[in-house]
């Protein structure tokens, strides 16, 4: 069996690594630390959590024994996808290179620069950086990189799914072509693999494991559920997760809580410390301080939930989490492997839990085709989502009240169940600012008061007695009886009878007519509308007569048509 005394590293770090308590290297060190020591690339494929930091940072310390770094060209670069990630590696150097006199840097976002920059001016052997960070000190002047001599890229496809591979292939360029190359990941993805074909020189290519497989010591279970009512998922998933916990009891030691959303890291973290757990949240929109506080308590033990979005799935090396629970399905199922890799570290037995709805039946069928094999089905503890439906209907009873969201769902709740012909819309919005309405005057009084004013325009022909109607179309057709010959001919041409009659019905007798029609409606406060039959007082037959308002409209169009052609005749 190889152990670190045979892998020829410098005897200040063999001494660090046996203070440390290992003595064994893990099958990726023991492939890969040798190439790595005569200088070769590397690239080394191997599921988390099997050593991979200690694979490339116990060979860089041997290489950068000897020589002295300058200011502002550091000697060897590690780039990594998460501040966590990059900050854990930084006291893995300062585990292992204890006994040296090496110098290193840690470039990060959430710190400011003034204290980066000095690190830098002294000069530094070994500079830790997110991509992001490192760029921003280059283009403002305060690093060079041609320097470089060893260059490590860990994790490199979640450096993929946060979109640093545009910055991964510019920081490629600004370091030297004669520079040595370690390449890490878990999962080799197609656009991986082109850079390593651009920028690795002959690789040793090192896979200890088959890509994308999860550990054997951790054990594996998926609690599939169909919740109640759809917006209740998120409750009762809650409430399962709860369940979870509670059923595992003091085997439950620690745990780290999946989400797919930051939003929902906070209201989960917020929800278990409601019922009495020790939980805290970590994600990207938080500070630095606090995630690195949270971080700090987790890992000595003084936080025993800690709920996290994906940051954290990647490279956090905590040896002692007895189980992971993904809250939710992971979207990406290269995601589940890290996730649960985070148990069953270094030899150790792990539990990784997965709760599942319907809708996440497409992300765990990608799942098992990536793993290839089934993920075994449990059963939620008896019980586990009566407390969620309880919890619900008592908070909506407690709230119906004076509660915005209460209102907004009573509005709709009446809406829907009377239909939208007794005004179920008005009423929900009339009431979703609170229980009672802001305005002085109720609903159900604005309601009546369309009712009956609808009633009464519909009302409104069957109250005109018919027989004053009847004599309308013979007075108008006496009145009209001169232009009754030119009108004939409605589709003719339009000339000089056409322009006198159009002269005899000036705009005045227009008005008139109008006002004779409309003047005691609008006396009466009623309004005219028109869609309703029976609005005029003359109703005109088409037979001999022709209607009032046929001839109106056709005489305007030829008078204009008429000034037209004499503006057209002037001119």
């Amino acid at each position: 069996m190889t152990k670190f005394a045979d892998l020829a590293l410098d005897p200040r770090v063999l001494q660090a690594v046996v203070e440390t308590g290992y003595e064994t290297p893990t099958p990726i060190q023991e492939q890969a630390i040798p190439p790595a020591l005569e200088g070769r690339d590397v690239l080394g494929i191997a599921q988390t959590g099997t050593g991979k930091t200690a694979s490339f940072s116990l060979p860089m310390i041997t290489i950068l024994g000897q020589g002295r770094a300058r200011a502002r060209m550091p000697r060897s670069l590690v780039l990594c996808p998460t501040r966590e990630l990059a900050a854990q590696v930084a006291e893995n150097f300062d585990t292992y290179a204890k006994h040296t006199k090496l110098t290193k840097a840690l470039l990060i976002g959430g710190v400011s620069f003034g204290d980066q920059d000095k690190a830098i001016d002294r000069g530094v052997d070994v500079l830790i950086a997110t991509p992001g960070r490192l760029l921003d000190h280059f283009e403002r002047g305060k690093l060079m990189l041609n320097g470089v001599q060893i260059m490590v890229i860990d994790e490199a496809d979640r450096m993929l799914d946060m979109g640093f591979i545009p910055d991964i292939e510019r920081i490629f360029t600004l370091t030297p072509p004669t520079r040595q190359t370690l390449f890490f990941s878990a999962t080799m993805a197609p656009e991986i693999e082109r850079i390593t074909k651009a920028f690795l020189k002959d690789p040793v290519k090192i896979e200890v494991a088959r890509q994308a497989t999860t550990n054997t010591s951790i054990e594996q279970k998926l609690f599939a559920f169909t919740p109640t009512r759809k917006d209740r998922s998120f409750t009762e998933k809650r409430a399962a997760l709860r369940a979870l916990i509670n059923a595992e009891g003091e085997s439950l030691t620690n745990a780290i809580v999946f989400c797919n959303r930051k939003m929902d890291v906070d209201v989960v973290a917020k929800s278990l410390k409601a019922h009495g757990f020790d939980a805290a949240p970590i994600h990207g929109d938080l500070d630095q301080s606090q995630r690195t506080k949270t971080l700090e308590g987790f890992r000595d033990g003084s936080l025993r939930l800690l709920i996290a979005s994906d940051v954290a799935a990647r490279g956090l090396d905590i040896p002692a989490v007895s189980h992971v629970f993904n809250f939710d399905v992971p979207t990406h199922p290269e995601d589940y492997v890290h996730r649960i890799g985070r148990t069953g570290r270094a030899g150790r037995l792990g539990k990784a839990f997965t709760l599942a709805v319907p809708s996440d039946d497409k992300y765990l069928g990608q799942i098992e085709n990536l793993v290839k094999q089934p993920i075994p089905r449990g059963e939620l503890p008896e019980g586990a989502l009566e407390g969620a439906s309880e919890n619900s209907d008592r908070a909506r009873t407690s709230t119906r009240g004076g509660s915005s969201r209460s209102g907004r769902s009573e509005g709709r709740g009446e809406g829907r169940g009377e239909g939208r012909g007794e005004g179920g819309r008005s009423r929900s919005r009339s009431g979703a600012a609170s229980g009672a309405p802001r305005d002085p005057m109720p609903v159900v009084e604005a309601e009546e008061t369309v009712a009956e004013v609808v009633e009464a325009v519909r009302e409104a022909p069957r109250e005109a007695p018919r027989a004053e109607a009847r004599p309308e179309p013979r007075r108008e057709a006496e009145r009209s009886g001169e232009r009754r010959d030119g009108n004939r001919d409605r589709n003719g041409s339009r000339g000089e009878r056409g322009a006198e009659r159009s002269g005899e019905r000036g705009p005045d007798r227009t008005g008139e007519r109008s006002g004779e029609r409309y003047g005691e409606r609008r006396d009466e406060g009623r309004p005219v509308n028109r869609s309703y039959p029976g609005q005029h007082e003359r109703i005109v037959g088409m037979g001999d007569h022709v209607p009032d308002f046929i001839l109106r409209s056709f005489k305007i169009a030829a008078a204009v048509v008429d000034e037209a052609e004499d503006d057209s005749d002037a001119a």
